[in-house]
């Protein structure tokens, strides 16, 4: 159940302060209730294919949604975003219903990489003369200077162009912002609500659909004393100063004028079923319309006859080196030697791949009191990121030579019915962005998983001459694919095969690597060729 979770923060992610993924005992018993019984006997382990079958994109909750369907490409064939992010604005007033619109809008979409950013994560840091002023309920939190606009506006235009973003998280009941801030990464849709939403001329030009949440200005003080009473810690002649104060004359000031600009008014908030299904039609009929078609024929066909790229780099065919390849690549390997030269190879490519870090001139001094003039990195820090789930079995190999490294992991799966590569799973460290990464994968077939997990490590602004793509095997269209996508990415592998088949399997190949190492079986009516699946 918690990893599950884990993986909804990324698949359906919520940047207010108000949602979290939480793993106590409630939620953990309203989520097995959806699950089917598990038997208590254990199975043999089954093979789990790189491709995966339609099922429903989420499971729903009393709670929560949770989103199960993969991420499809946000670049094109050159590796650049060709499509933003689509941005719906919802503005109304305080307690007038715009979380649970916002909601039920994502409910309804039933898609996954939905952002729902909250303008209440961007209050200003308030000074100690101010911290006093709210905590006698005397400071105007209903002024659009009240907010970091300056932050907000960088914020949401990174996050519309696909970046991954840190979203301050305020706490009401300090009136400050929290230690630790949010990640945030990867939306087709973002669901941007706050009370000023539309106040800045910036922030406006983000928005591609405009929304004003319009409730009655009695429902709204009532929900705002229920809500500020028994979730912030208010009292209730606090919450009605502050109320006639601030509340109601900002309203008349700066949020109820910009009605005017919503392109969809919704009277009564979440319980207006109708406004909300009009929406949700117009959104997908947006996202279609910036839906990218993969052409894995013509990615193909692309790169035919061309010379190989000077990214690439293979490590020198020795006869241990091709001793190596011969047992690995026969398919009457027993399992253990399997995983036995293929460690083996594995050292060795990592070995080869460091050789292409950055280095510095070092004198240091011997025991014998001489100096020695020799090399140290040049850079911040190495961090390994494996391609799940082949690449994993690369990790001790990089672990092995590099003390202390950091590890982080993506899942990308191929869709069965479009042929596409989907983004499931994203885990990375901390500040990666001034690292030297090695991204690591087994095989790279049509390089289209190899692409993807590149862009993630860009959005995340690692540098792509920092980026160091290493795979115990490729065929020549993955390595032009990913070359021509990202001309500054260092190649490293063992070996580059010529041929990728119809299904872009490998050709002579090495099999399904995952199934061999991790000994998963194939379903009974696959045949030995089969076990050639795309791994890519």
């Amino acid at each position: 159940m918690s990893a599950l979770c884990r993986e909804s923060g990324i698949l359906g992610l919520e940047s207010s302060e108000k949602s979290g993924c939480r793993s106590d005992s409630n939620s953990e018993g309203s989520l097995d209730r959806l699950l089917p019984a598990v038997a208590t006997t254990l199975s043999p382990r089954k093979r789990t294919t790189s491709q995966c079958k339609s099922e429903p994109p989420l499971l729903r909750t009393n709670k929560r949604t949770i989103y199960t369907a993969g991420r499809p490409p946000w670049y094109n064939e050159h590796g650049t975003q060709s499509k933003e992010a689509f941005v719906i604005g919802l503005c109304g007033g305080s307690a007038s219903g715009k979380t649970t619109v916002a909601r039920k809008i994502i409910e309804a979409l039933d898609v996954p990489w939905v952002v729902l950013l909250s303008m209440d994560s961007f209050y200003k840091v308030l000074s100690v003369e101010e911290q006093q002023l709210a905590k006698s309920n005397d400071y105007n939190f209903d002024h659009p200077d009240a907010f970091d606009i300056t932050l907000l506006v960088h914020t949401l235009r990174k996050l519309k162009q696909g970046k991954s973003v840190k979203i301050p998280v305020y706490d009401f009941t300090i009136h400050g912002r929290q230690k630790e801030w949010k990640t945030v990464y990867g939306a087709s849709v973002i669901i941007f609500e706050g009370i000023m939403s539309f106040a800045d001329k910036e922030l406006l030009k983000l928005l591609d659909m405009k929304i004003f949440v319009d409730t009655d200005s009695d429902i709204r003080l009532v929900r705002r004393l229920r809500r500020d009473i028994t979730e912030r810690g208010r009292d209730i002649e606090g919450v009605i100063k502050q109320y006639n104060k601030f509340v109601k004359p900002a309203f008349e000031q700066y949020i109820e004028p910009t009605m005017r600009l919503a392109d969809i008014v919704v009277p009564r908030g979440g319980g207006n079923m109708v406004a909300i299904d009009l929406i949700v039609q117009h959104v997908h009929s947006q996202l279609e319309e910036r839906k990218l078609r993969w052409d894995m024929a013509a990615l193909a066909s692309a790169h035919q006859s061309q010379p190989l790229p000077e990214t690439l780099s293979v490590l020198e065919s020795t006869p241990q080196v091709r001793g190596m390849h011969t047992i690995i690549r026969n398919k009457e390997t027993s399992r253990d030697e399997f995983i036995f030269y293929s460690k083996r190879l594995m050292r060795l490519l990592i070995e080869h791949a460091l050789s292409f870090l950055p280095f510095q001139i070092c004198t240091v001094q011997t025991s014998q009191g001489q100096d020695y003039d020799g090399r140290s990195f040049h850079g911040k820090r190495i961090t390994g990121v494996s391609i799940l789930r082949a690449g994993e079995t690369m990790e001790p190999a990089l672990r092995a030579v590099c003390k202390d490294v950091r590890i982080g992991k993506i899942l990308i799966q191929t869709n069965q019915d479009t042929g596409e590569p989907e983004l499931h799973y994203l885990r990375l460290p901390k500040d990666i962005s001034e690292d030297h990464v090695i991204l690591m994968d087994c095989t790279v077939s049509t390089g289209a998983a190899a692409m993807m997990a590149v862009r993630v490590l860009l959005d995340h602004d690692v540098q792509e001459d920092k980026i160091f793509l290493v795979s115990l095997l490729m065929a020549e269209m993955g390595v032009h694919s990913v070359a021509y996508a990202f001309p500054q990415v260092k190649i490293i592998t063992t070996a580059v095969d010529k041929k990728v088949n119809d299904l872009f399997h490998i050709i002579p190949g090495i099999g399904n690597f995952g199934d061999r190492y991790f000994g998963t079986d194939a379903p009974p009516d696959w045949s030995d060729d089969d076990l050639d699946d795309p791994c890519y």
